[in-house]
């Protein structure tokens, strides 16, 4: 069993709300609130916040009333931009471009950002709002590639071989380097020099420590 994780739930579908809340439970997690919207979110972080009381991780909805279009994740940016120590899981039905890279972009704690169509394997998202809490990532492979796309032409990027560019890829979706070379096919000992050689030529050293990945892929992303 993983670590207990404090959560918040901001989903206006009672029904998702009440689902999420029995998953993350049944692996011995600890939901502390769940709200409708995004107000409400806001609300109950700040309640705790002036309790010294922060939850480990916020799941949020991209939309919730009123409008139904970007309250959710816009409530999450700010959330991240308040909160720093906050780790943040959005999940929607599409990608955001806009407010994926704010989300990810200028915080090393933790972020996550999932589609929900691809959620459907129930110890992957619990994984998944358990790796944001500890200051990782998890993004949907889709998300990624969709934001690859556009850092792809920046030159801080183009040092990197193809190769690199995979292993970097898979890093951003939060894979380990088990992980990443049962995918590519590799043996881990490779998978490990390209890390290094990833860290090298984007300016990571040794002092940055377990940052670093997640460093890496925030120059990967959000550049």
């Amino acid at each position: 069993m993983e670590d207990k994780v404090r959560v918040v739930i901001a989903e206006d579908s009672v029904l998702l709300r009440e689902g999420l809340t029995r998953l993350l439970t049944d692996r011995g997690h600890d939901v502390v609130a769940g709200v409708g919207d995004a107000e409400g979110l806001i609300g109950a972080i700040g309640d705790m916040a002036a309790k010294d009381e922060l939850p480990d991780v916020v799941v949020a909805d991209v939309r919730m009333p009123p409008t139904h279009t970007d309250e959710g994740v816009r409530a999450a940016v700010r959330l991240r931009r308040d909160h720093p120590g906050l780790g943040v899981l959005v999940l929607s039905q599409y990608v955001e471009e806009q407010y994926a890279t704010e989300l990810i972009a200028g915080n090393s704690r933790g972020v996550g950002y999932l589609l929900k169509d691809r959620v459907a394997d129930v110890g992957e998202f619990v994984d998944a709002v358990a790796r944001v809490a500890e200051g990782g990532t998890a993004l949907d492979p889709e998300v990624v590639a969709q934001l690859l796309g556009r850092s792809r032409k920046q030159d801080v990027l183009a040092a990197l071989t193809p190769r690199e560019g995979e292993v970097l890829g898979l890093m951003a979706e939060g894979r380990t380097n088990s992980a990443i070379a049962r995918q590519l096919v590799v043996s881990d000992g490779a998978v490990e020099k390209h890390v290094s050689n990833i860290f090298m030529k984007l300016g990571l050293s040794q002092s940055d420590g377990d940052h670093r990945r997640v460093l890496a892929v925030l120059t990967y992303l959000g550049s």
